[in-house]
């Protein structure tokens, strides 16, 4: 069992459950302040019903997100030591920053917001609940300016094999970042809609969450007909930033092995390491020129001017298409379903039923195009841990491969039950809201359980 190849898997193991819940939390959190806002201007309970109930859905989700990041970051110790002490001096203090300014606010509000509704002020409530969804925005600021430095290194010195920081302001304002940035926070964006929608159209089907389910449903689909363009958009950029600084990354994502001028675009292959070619090829003629350099013949750079400088090629390969696959699902799915709820005037007896399913079937595609576009930028720049600069292989521990292989084990094993156990729950506060709401006065004087999820007898109406 190769070690190096272990602790890589161990690591995507983590990260890859890791990345589920921030991408939709940090969406969230600004959704919650939406929600809040809607029902202090119209007085509906069906709004305060969203709120309070997708609020328990964020702190479910955080808590999971919590958990996984931190034995994310014992990993840096066990299995990569070398990179703390070449890189520590720039990865430390912004992991450090993310502490201190994302975590202290989530943890100082988070608990007003959770329990604090009718025992605080109006004001402090919504205080709260802003500073919760800045602090999630915060955290993946920092997160992303990490992993941008590692995708394209700026503002460093480099003393004795270590890296020393000549210019926060570069390092944090690194090439990549800006494109990274407003990407994943596209994807957060899409991922929590789809939630939105899915929940929402579950619990039209079964009846549950009457006057709050429509709205939600609305907003969710709505949210996603609006950010997948803006989404595609800002992938194109962020493309041409990957060409012009990683030209190896983009070559493996589209199969590119032969420098070449109007590169077609792959709609499928097989990529054969071993023939350096693609197998049973089908593209699109200069496509993928013209959507990476805007000219019908663009030159693309091969693989092979990199040598063993470039990832490996299948898993990117598969992983971009999924991504980008998986997105235009989300396109059509969004845009026709927003057209159909508008035309039943978004009410829950008016939806079409197949519609409903097949948001229901969409509930976790934001977490499909997100660990596919995860992969993408984590394999693709292989096999450099900070590229260009420092191999993944020279910042490897020495622990042998079958400790690593157990725990490995051990982490993927707890991560499905974790899982399973997640989408178990929120299945049952779906169909369950009002298990949920405290007994506290609704404007009016009505109790809000009562405003938000009436009921005839005994039932959800």
């Amino acid at each position: 069992m190769d070690p190096l190849l272990l602790a890589r898997a161990q690591f995507a193991a983590n990260i890859t459950f890791h990345i589920l819940f921030p991408s939709i939390t940090i969406a969230l959190g600004w959704l919650l302040m939406f929600f809040r806002w809607r029902w202090r201007r119209t007085q509906e309970g069906a709004w305060l019903a969203a709120y309070r109930f997708w609020t328990k859905v964020f702190a479910l989700t955080f808590a999971l997100g919590v958990v996984s990041g931190v034995t994310m970051s014992f990993q840096f110790g066990t299995n990569w030591p070398g990179f703390m002490e070449r890189a520590g001096n720039v990865a430390g203090p912004l992991l450090g920053y993310e502490v201190l300014t994302a975590f202290f606010l989530e943890a100082g509000f988070l608990g007003i917001m959770l329990f604090g509704h009718g025992r605080v002020s109006e004001r402090v409530h919504g205080f709260a609940t802003f500073f919760v969804a800045f602090g999630t925005t915060v955290s993946a600021f920092w997160i992303l300016v990490l992993n941008s430095w590692m995708q394209t290194p700026a503002g460093h010195e480099i003393v004795e094999g270590v890296f020393h920081v000549k210019n926060w302001a570069e390092v944090i304002l690194n090439p990549s970042f800006p494109y990274r940035f407003a990407h994943v926070l596209l994807a957060s964006g899409l991922t929590c809609a789809f939630v939105l929608a899915g929940v929402s159209a579950w619990q039209v089907l079964r009846g549950s969450a009457p006057q709050m389910a429509p709205r939600v449903l609305r907003v969710g689909v709505t949210c996603a007909a609006l950010l997948i363009p803006v989404q595609i958009f800002v992938g194109d950029l962020h493309g041409l930033n990957t060409l012009e600084h990683q030209p190896q990354k983009v070559a493996a994502m589209e199969g590119v092995w032969q420098t070449q001028r109007g590169a077609p675009l792959l709609l499928f292959a097989w990529p054969d390491e071993a023939t350096r070619s693609n197998r049973y090829e089908i593209g699109i003629p200069k496509g993928a020129s013209i959507i990476l350099t805007h000219d019908w013949d663009g030159e693309i750079k091969g693989l092979d001017e990199f040598r063993d400088r470039h990832p490996p090629v299948a898993p990117v390969f598969w992983a971009f298409r999924v991504m980008v696959g998986v997105g235009t699902l989300m396109l059509l799915v969004s845009w026709v379903s927003w057209w159909m709820g508008r035309r039943a005037g978004w009410r829950a007896a008016a939806l079409k039923r197949p519609l409903l399913w097949v948001l229901v079937g969409m509930t976790f595609s934001g977490w499909a195009a997100t660990v596919a576009g995860w992969y993408v930028t984590e394999i693709g720049r292989q096999p450099f841990i900070v590229y260009g600069l420092l191999r993944v292989a020279d910042v490897a521990s020495n622990v042998p491969g079958s400790m690593i292989a157990f725990t490995l084990a051990i982490y993927v094993t707890l991560y499905l039950a974790l899982l399973v156990a997640y989408v178990l729950v929120l299945k049952h506060m779906a169909e369950k809201p009002e298990d949920l709401s405290p007994a506290i006065a609704a404007p009016g004087g009505a109790p809000v359980a009562a405003a938000m999820f009436p009921t005839r007898g005994g039932e959800p109406r």
